[in-house]
């Protein structure tokens, strides 16, 4: 089965950056879209950002388009999500996910998921 495993996760100060990782197993990964979404307390869970299997479509939400990057090695079985310029509202737990079906912007289009990583971004 599918297996998904977050890190670099941390506490940061505002302005500051992180990069999360994502290894992926038991899925052909090279194949497979896959996406991050981030949940913070109180909150829905909420699309951040996607990409296709080749590398040439990346999809943002509008919050963190330009602060963000999400990128793949399909070498290496791992999804990235590069953050500079974090804000306390970036705050959450961050999860990536494999795209099965239907629109990168919806919950429901993703089976597979990760246990999460933890943000922390100080005012």
């Amino acid at each position: 089965q599918a297996q998904l495993v977050e890190s670099g996760g941390g506490q940061v100060e505002t302005g500051g950056s992180l990069k999360l990782s994502c290894v992926a197993s038991g899925l052909t990964f090279r194949e497979t879209p896959m996406g991050w979404f981030r949940q913070a307390p109180g909150k829905d869970r909420e699309f951040v950002a996607g990409i296709s299997r080749s590398v040439t479509t990346t999809n943002y939400t509008d919050s963190v388009r330009g602060r963000f990057t999400v990128s793949r090695d399909n070498d290496k079985n791992t999804l990235y999500l590069q953050m500079n310029s974090l804000k306390p509202e970036d705050t959450a737990v961050y999860y990536c996910a494999v795209h099965t079906s239907g629109s990168f912007y919806y919950i429901a289009s993703y089976g597979y998921w990760g246990q999460g990583t933890r943000v922390t971004v100080t005012s």
